[in-house]
């Protein structure tokens, strides 16, 4: 299946049905009376979250989806029918954005959340709501509402608690092989990876982590160069983002400090809140390195604004182990902070209410 990440689409909700200006006429009965009926209000659209779709590939070709018109009253107090709803499914972690207006409509973070995106029409009114002791046979009839119509943005953020950073070869897919089940493709070339690759890293048999791999970057990334920056938003909901560099290229005269300069002031155009994520940096192919300790030295004297650094050889899993046990310490920690964060504000939003 083709991995498409973003999509524009237009939801157009049916319009309610007509009411109608009917009179009761039976035999032996005179002067019946009105009887006509409302009609049926036009179905509306909405965005349904299924964890089981992982792309918004169904809305590549599908652009435009209607739902049907009420159906207009009819006599003896007949209304008219409904209209089904229409029901977008869409992958967790898609935001939809209303092209017109910038607003955005919704963010699905959670399996089977859904939300309105067009209203269906109220269906109009028949005119035995118009008859009165002064207006025995009113002619009066109100036409349904038109449904809302509107032209939508969908980009999907991947869901994962950690983001791989870092110039194309410099061993992400590997990396995410050996810490978790997920199989991306890894090759001796650059850009194998071609869309994001999601991994679940289990520490024990209750503690585990989603890690995301996205294809790597290169200098001038912001203006198109490479794959650009078009997989960067799939890194925004992760809570940590390890930088890994390769400490051995293969390719003479590359510099791998200045690789990793690069990639910091790409993540600083592209996006001011990615950049101040918390980062850690993470040193691979030690393997290919004989002298690995000098090097690595070398190579943290220029480096200060990482938060920690860790050194490994994703190809043979060394040092692998102690990375997933930190990243699964930090994240216990920070859901702990946040436990508690919320209970002090709970706490405070009582005692100002007494």
């Amino acid at each position: 299946m083709k991995f498409i990440d973003e999509s524009r689409i237009e939801v157009f909700a049916g319009k309610g049905g007509n009411g109608i200006a009917s009179f009761r006429r039976e035999k032996y009965i005179d002067k019946g009376g009105p009887d006509g009926g409302d009609g049926g209000r036009g179905g509306s659209v909405y965005a349904l979250a299924d964890r089981n779709i992982n792309t918004l590939v169904d809305y590549r070709f599908a652009r435009t989806h209607r739902a049907k018109t009420g159906e207009s009253g009819r006599g003896s107090d007949c209304y008219g029918k409904g209209a089904d709803d229409v029901v977008l499914r869409m992958p967790v972690g898609t935001v939809i954005t209303d092209i017109n207006s910038g607003e955005v409509i919704a963010d699905l973070t959670h399996d089977g959340e859904k939300v309105l995106l067009a209203q269906g029409g109220v269906g109009g009114l028949g005119n035995i709501h118009f008859k009165s002791s002064t207006n025995r046979a009113p002619r009066q009839c109100t036409p349904g509402t038109e449904g809302e119509a509107r032209e939508l943005q969908l980009e999907m953020k991947v869901l994962a608690d950690v983001g791989l950073l870092g110039m194309p070869n410099a061993g992400k897919s590997t990396f995410i092989r050996a810490v978790s089940a997920a199989r991306p493709k890894v090759a001796d070339y650059p850009f194998t990876t071609l869309h994001p690759n999601l991994g679940v890293v289990r520490v024990s048999h209750e503690k585990s982590f989603v890690i995301a791999d996205i294809p790597g970057l290169i200098e001038g990334a912001a203006d198109g160069a490479g794959l650009g920056h078009q997989f960067l938003r799939h890194l925004a909901r992760t809570r940590l983002l390890l930088h890994l560099v390769d400490i051995a290229p293969m390719y003479e005269g590359t510099d791998p400090a200045s690789e990793a300069h690069a990639i910091l002031e790409e993540l600083k155009k592209y996006d001011q809140s990615l950049y101040e994520k918390p980062r850690w940096l993470v040193l691979n192919k030690l393997d290919l390195l004989p002298d690995c300790d000098e090097k690595v030295a070398a190579f943290l004297k220029e480096f200060t604004d990482f938060d920690r650094h860790f050194a490994i050889s994703a190809i043979n899993g060394e040092g692998c182990k102690e990375l997933t046990y930190a990243i699964m310490d930090y994240l216990l920690e920070l859901n702990e902070q946040e436990q508690l964060a919320v209970a002090e504000s709970a706490q405070e939003t009582d005692t100002s209410s007494i």
